[in-house]
């Protein structure tokens, strides 16, 4: 069974940037496509940004996030990272990335996605 562990979260002020990485074990994580979710505060856990498996894949971004927020892998490394930029107020969340072996998992994750346990960041002034 592949686990995920994020990476990178942290106290940051508005306008800051951040890179969260989400690395597998157990298996390759280019087998898998990746999202990443987050939860603040008294909300559900809202869909951040997808990508296909594979090479070059499909990407997807909410549109709260869109601009400012780029997904990536890293296969040497076995990683799937999450670059933000130009930090708001309203990022503040627990980011979590999910996988699911197949071709595009986008916002469709579920309980029986492989989660990871999540990574705090918090932007306050």
């Amino acid at each position: 069974q592949m686990q995920l562990v994020e990476s990178g979260g942290g106290y940051v002020q508005p306008g800051d940037s951040l890179r969260l990485s989400c690395a597998a074990s157990g298996r390759a994580l280019s087998n898998y496509s990746v999202s990443w979710y987050r939860q603040a505060p008294t909300r559900g856990r809202d869909f951040v940004s997808g990508i296909s498996w594979g090479i070059g894949g499909t990407t997807a971004y909410a549109d709260s996030v869109r601009g400012r927020t780029a997904i990536s892998r890293d296969n040497a490394k076995n990683t799937v990272d999450l670059q933000m930029s130009d930090l708001k107020l309203d990022d503040t969340a627990v980011y979590y990335c999910v996988a699911r072996q197949t071709h595009w998992l986008g916002e469709r994750a579920s309980l029986d996605d492989i989660w990871g346990q999540g990574t705090q960041v918090t932007v306050s002034s």
